[in-house]
């Protein structure tokens, strides 16, 4: 009697289906773990999200507050040093905080000061009078985006504490303790001719003020463009003798970052001889 044929054993190596079953299972379930885990990233990020926007705010604050800060140049005062005009956009300027934390601003110096209230007459505020905004405005002031509601302007040291200066010699230089200065960086002055239009004749010429004894802790201000910047000259009449506190003084100016073709260091010459 012929032999029932038994299913044979098959090999192994032969056993394809059965080792294709479990493998896909194992594909779809790494398939939906990797999904699961993209998920819970997603998720995670946005989770941390409004800590990172605060951490950038903290670190933002801390910069501008303590380190360094951008101004804007809205005036042509320092014309040739720093451009700037009424209605056009004038050079960014990085204005280093620390240097004064530890040393007074020497002559030559370019400066960021506030202004006192003397100078500040006609100021007018750019915060809004909704509520809301200038609680808004004053947060993103806080943290570099709005500028300060304060009248912060930009001269050069001239003098400090304890100094005295006016003007003019017989080649209409500013004098310092009688000295006076070598001063490179002015292109556009008053006129001033020897004979005809000095600090001696009966029509004196624009350059002549002084002299100012400069109190202590305080620094007298010149704007490099001396025939248009209302500086130290124009207050001589108020409490400080048109002088500035040296707790008004913001930083010192370091560089032109904007626009691109401006870029540069701010020069701040030894300007007093010895």
């Amino acid at each position: 009697m012929a032999e029932t044929p038994q299913d044979p054993a098959v090999p192994e190596s032969q056993a394809v289906p059965a080792e294709r079953g479990p493998r896909h299972r194992g594909n779809t379930g790494s398939h939906e773990r990797k999904e699961s885990g993209d998920t819970k990233k997603q998720k995670s990020f946005w989770r941390e999200l409004p800590l990172l926007i605060v951490v950038a705010l903290v670190l933002s604050f801390l910069l501008q507050t303590f380190i360094a800060r951008v101004y804007l140049i809205p005036s042509e005062s320092m014309e040739p040093t720093l451009h700037g005009c009424p209605g056009c956009t004038g050079d960014r300027i990085v204005v280093e905080k620390l240097s004064y934390r530890f040393q007074e601003p020497r002559p030559g110096d370019v400066i960021v000061f506030k202004g006192p209230d003397s100078w500040s007459t006609g100021y007018v505020s750019t915060r809004s009078d909704n509520v809301v905004i200038r609680g808004i405005q004053e947060v993103g002031s806080l943290v570099g985006l709005v500028p300060p509601d304060e009248n912060d302007l930009v001269k050069r040291v001239i003098a400090v504490g304890g100094q005295t200066v006016e003007c003019c010699d017989d080649q209409g230089r500013v004098l310092v303790d009688g000295k006076p200065l070598d001063e490179p960086y002015i292109k556009m002055d008053f006129p001033f001719t020897p004979g005809v239009l000095t600090c001696e004749t009966e029509m004196k010429s624009g350059r002549c003020f002084g002299p100012v004894t400069v109190p202590e802790g305080h620094v007298w201000v010149m704007g490099d463009n001396r025939s248009n910047s209302a500086d130290s000259r124009y207050h001589v009449g108020d409490e400080n003798q048109g002088t500035i506190p040296l707790d008004n003084v913001i930083g010192k100016a370091r560089m032109i970052v904007l626009p691109p073709g401006r870029w540069g260091m701010i020069d701040s010459p030894e300007i007093q001889t010895s």
